[in-house]
Formats: C-alpha cells, structure tokens, sequence
C-alpha cells in the first residue's frame, strides 16, 4: 500500500499536533508541579523565620533584663564606697 502526497503530509501534520500538544501538556504539568512545591518551601521557609525571629526577640528581652540589672548592681557597688 502506497501512500499519496496528501496522505503523507496528514500524517506529518498529525504526528506534530500530537508532539506538540504532548509537549504542552507537559510543560504546563511540570509548571504546575514546580510552582507548587516553591509554594510549599516558601511556606516552610516562612514558618521557620518567624519562629527564628520569635526566639531572637524572647533572647533580646533576656539581654535588656541582665542589662537592666547589672546596671542596678553596678550603681548600688559604686555608690555604696
């Protein structure tokens, strides 16, 4: 069986419509795939900051407390000569 032009140039439009909507789909599946996994490391990302940024502000309170008190003994040892 022996194929016209026509039928060949069918063929070769259909095979790339197909390779090209493979691709699409493809592409737009991984698209989806990278943006939701980005979206989840943000998230993590974001959770950790804050909690690192919470103990940062919890030690900054300790640091002015100590000072606070240092500052108290250092006044009472001086005045008291």
């Amino acid at each position: 069986m022996r194929l016209t032009d026509p039928q060949v140039w069918t063929l070769i439009g259909v095979f790339a419509a197909v390779m090209l909507g493979g691709m699409t789909l493809m592409t737009t599946q991984l698209s989806r795939i990278i943006r939701a996994e980005i979206g989840r490391i943000d998230g993590t990302l974001s959770a950790r900051i804050d909690g690192v940024d919470a103990r940062l502000g919890r030690i900054e309170s300790k640091v002015d407390d100590l000072d606070k008190e240092l500052t108290n003994l250092a006044v009472r040892f001086w005045r008291s000569q």
